[in-house]
Parts: C-alpha cells; structure tokens; sequence
C-alpha cells in the first residue's frame, strides 16, 4: 500500500485540528517511543524463538547420539 504526499498532507491537517500544535511534539514522541519499544521486544522474541528452536533441535539429536554410543 503506497501513501501518497496528499494522504500524507491530509492526515497532517487531521492531526492538527484533533489535538492542537501544543500535542503534535508530544504524540511524535510517543509514537517514536512505542515504535521503538515494539522493534525491541520483536527482537527479544526472535532470539528467545531461535533458542527455543536450538534447544528442539539439540533433543532430536540426543536419542540420535545415544544410539551412536551403544553400537
């Protein structure tokens, strides 16, 4: 989906008229903060998955080894 610089202009005017010029810094902030928050914790995520996947693969292995071991 591609916003176009009208879309963009018009969500601006928007924006300004529900919350005023004094809120607009402080709703960017916002925004940045939780946008920064989300990518932080989608991180987190993918790193405890991928550990969590490692782990799997290291207990398919294990019977594996085991049955190396004892021929």
């Amino acid at each position: 989906m591609h916003i176009g610089p009208m879309e963009i202009f018009l969500i601006l005017i928007v924006a300004l008229l529900l919350f005023g010029g004094k809120r607009i810094p402080e709703l960017a902030k916002a925004i940045a903060t939780a946008s920064f928050e989300f990518k932080k914790a989608k991180q987190e995520l993918q790193k405890e998955a991928s550990q969590i996947k490692q782990e799997i693969e290291t207990q398919k292995q294990a019977p594996e080894q085991i049955e190396q071991k004892q021929q």
